[in-house]
C-alpha cells in the first residue's frame, strides 16, 4: 500500500488542560435526589469527590506519559487519520493480534493487558504464547476522530481495520479481539473476511434475536430472553438517545466535563463486577485518563454514530447466515447479557473455547486483565497447537 505509517505522541496544549480545571472548577452540582444514591442514575455524591480529584488531585500528563510510553502510529485510511498502537511481541513467533474496544471506552482500557500479550514471560507465561498487539482508537474515536471527518458504521469501522491490518501492516492472517462495539466489528470482519482471520475471540456475544430458535426456547434461553426483556425496559436509554438524536445529546457533553463524565461513568458503575463500589473494579486515575480522552479529543458526537447506524441500518451479519471462522468466548460474570450457548451457535458455527468467568464485567481488559489475557491466549494457542 502507499501509505505509511506515522509515529505518533500526545500532547494536549497547556491551554487545553487549564481549560479543563476552570471548567471543573465552576461545575454545578444538582441536588441529591432522596433514596439510594445510584437508584436514578449517576450518584451525585460520587461525582462531587470525582470532580473535585479531577480538578485537584489528577495529573493528566502521568496518564498521557503511560500511553505514549507504548508505540503509536497514525496513518491515513478510509479518509481519516487513523491511531493506534502496535506493539511487538516478544517471543519466537507472536500471533498478529487485533484488539478492540468499545464505547464508552478507549485504547485507555488496554495499557495493563497488552505487556500480559506481548511478553507474557514477565508475568509468569510462556513466551511462545506471545502477541504482536494492533489497538486502534476505532474510528471516530479518540485520536481517530478529527473535526470534519466522515462517520462510520460498524461496518465501515470493521473494513477499515481490515485494511490496516493487511494492507497496511502485511498480516495477512491474524487474530482478532473485543468487546462491546469490538466484539460486533471483530464479527463483521470474520463473516466478510474469514480468510484473513485466525479466529476471534470475544467477551460480549453481538447476538441477533433468531426467530427459529426464539419459537421453541430451552430453560436456559427463557431465562436469557428475560433478562433481555429487563435489559431493554430499564438499561437501554442510552443506545435510545444515541442511536436516534445523538447531537442533541452530544452538544451538552462536548461542553461540559461535568455532564460528560457523569454519561460515562454510569456505565462503567453499571456495567462493572464492582458491587456498587467503582475503587473495588478500577484505578480511579485510569476512569479519569479515559474520561478526560474523550474530552479533549473531542470524540463524543462521533462515539455515538455506531449506535445511530446501527438503529437504522440492518444487523452487521444478516439474520440467518453465520460466522464460520473459529471463535472463542469469555462470559464474565456482569456482562450486560449473557446468551447461553445454544442461542451462540446458531451465529456462530465453530466455536472452540466457551468458558464462564468467576470475576469481572463488561470492561474485562480493565476489570481483569490477566485472567482475559489468560483466555485470549489459550483460545489462540489451542488454534496453533501450542
Amino acid at each position: 500500500m502507499s501509505v505509511e505509517p506515522t509515529s505518533f505522541a500526545l500532547s494536549v496544549p497547556d491551554a487545553d488542560i487549564a481549560d479543563l480545571k476552570d471548567r471543573l472548577a465552576r461545575a454545578r452540582f444538582m441536588e441529591r435526589t432522596p433514596d439510594d444514591a445510584w437508584a436514578y442514575g449517576t450518584s451525585v455524591d460520587y461525582m462531587r469527590e470525582l470532580v473535585d480529584h479531577w480538578g485537584n488531585g489528577f495529573e493528566w500528563r502521568a496518564q498521557e506519559a503511560l500511553l505514549n510510553s507504548f508505540p503509536q502510529f497514525k496513518v491515513p485510511l478510509h479518509d481519516i487519520d487513523l491511531h493506534f498502537l502496535h506493539v511487538e511481541g516478544k517471543g519466537p513467533n507472536p500471533t498478529p493480534l487485533l484488539l478492540m474496544h468499545g464505547w464508552p471506552g478507549s485504547v485507555f482500557e488496554f495499557l495493563e493487558i497488552i505487556p500480559r500479550l506481548t511478553d507474557p514471560e514477565r508475568f509468569g507465561g510462556r513466551a511462545e504464547d506471545a502477541f504482536t498487539v494492533v489497538a486502534p482508537s476505532l474510528p471516530g474515536f479518540g485520536l481517530s476522530f478529527a473535526p470534519g471527518q466522515r462517520r462510520f458504521s460498524i461496518e465501515e469501522i470493521a473494513d477499515c481495520l481490515a485494511a490496516l491490518m493487511t494492507d497496511v501492516l502485511g498480516y495477512g492472517r491474524f487474530a482478532a479481539q473485543g468487546g462491546d462495539w469490538g466484539s460486533f466489528a471483530a464479527t463483521r470482519m470474520a463473516y466478510v473476511y474469514p480468510e484473513r482471520l485466525i479466529g476471534i475471540h470475544l467477551n460480549l456475544l453481538p447476538l441477533t434475536r433468531n426467530p427459529k430458535a426464539a419459537a421453541n426456547p430451552t430453560p436456559a434461553e427463557e431465562v436469557y430472553y428475560g433478562e433481555l426483556r429487563e435489559f431493554m425496559r430499564e438499561e437501554c436509554g442510552y443506545q435510545a438517545i444515541q442511536g436516534t438524536r445523538p447531537d442533541t445529546l452530544a452538544i451538552a457533553l462536548n461542553d461540559t466535563p461535568l455532564g460528560l463524565a457523569s454519561w460515562i461513568i454510569e456505565k462503567f458503575w453499571r456495567w462493572s463486577d464492582c458491587d456498587g463500589d467503582l475503587s473495588a473494579a478500577f484505578d480511579r486515575d485510569r476512569l479519569l485518563a479515559n474520561i478526560s480522552f474523550y474530552w479533549f479529543t473531542g470524540a463524543i458526537a462521533s462515539s455515538f454514530w455506531p449506535y445511530y447506524a446501527r438503529l437504522h441500518g440492518d444487523w452487521p451479519v444478516p439474520v440467518g447466515e453465520t460466522v464460520d471462522v473459529p471463535a472463542g468466548y469469555a462470559e464474565f460474570k456482569i456482562e450486560i447479557l449473557k446468551p447461553p450457548r445454544s442461542l451462540a451457535e446458531h451465529m456462530y458455527s465453530d466455536i472452540r473455547r466457551w468458558t464462564v468467568m468467576e470475576r469481572g464485567g463488561h470492561f474485562a481488559a480493565l476489570e481483569q486483565p490477566q485472567a482475559l489475557a489468560n483466555e485470549i491466549q489459550a483460545f489462540f494457542g489451542d488454534l496453533s497447537g501450542r
